[in-house]
């Protein structure tokens, strides 16, 4: 046997060792993945606008305080 047939003999070998290993992946591994990716991304996308709404919520909760403090003196002040 030559070296290109055995070389030729032993990725035949591989391939079909390997055939079973790729079809998993593409089959069940792939799938898997690209579902637990989607979740990943959705759930980021909330938590992001959550934070952006949380901010916003903070800064008028500041200014209600800011708010709150300024009349409570000006009420102390007339009373």
């Amino acid at each position: 046997m030559t070296d290109n047939e055995l070389l030729l003999s032993l990725s035949n070998m591989l391939d079909e060792k390997l055939k079973p290993i790729q079809l998993t992946q593409e089959n069940e591994i792939i799938p898997r993945l690209q579902n637990i990716e989607n979740c990943y991304t959705s759930t980021y996308n909330r938590y992001s606008k959550g934070i952006n709404q949380l901010n916003t919520i903070q800064t008028d909760v500041d200014i209600l305080k800011k708010v709150v403090t300024e009349h409570s003196e000006k009420l102390q002040k007339i009373s």
